[in-house]
């Protein structure tokens, strides 16, 4: 335990935004995970969730959760998986 009050509350702290940054990243893979289920089922929502996953990896660049590139990397193949579908 730390000794001084300073470094405890930093201790307080980033244990806070390690769980938010645990949520986020959570929230993150269920909704990549929800596109690729309707993808796979050539749902007609797909469309919606699509846009809903490129949101979220934004959002989560944007808060250093994940790297910008891999967050271009992440956008880039599931508009690749998107046109395919659509293709076919």
């Amino acid at each position: 335990m730390p000794n001084i009050k300073s470094a405890a509350k930093r201790v307080k702290v980033s244990a806070a935004k390690r769980m938010q940054n645990r949520i986020k990243k959570s929230e993150l893979k269920t909704t990549l995970r929800n596109f690729r289920e309707a993808l796979e089922a050539k749902s007609p929502e797909t469309p919606e969730l699509l846009r809903k996953a490129i949101k979220k990896i934004d959002q989560a660049a944007a808060k250093n959760i994940i790297h910008k590139n891999t967050a271009s990397r992440k956008k880039s193949q599931l508009q690749k998986a998107f046109a395919a579908m659509n293709a076919e």
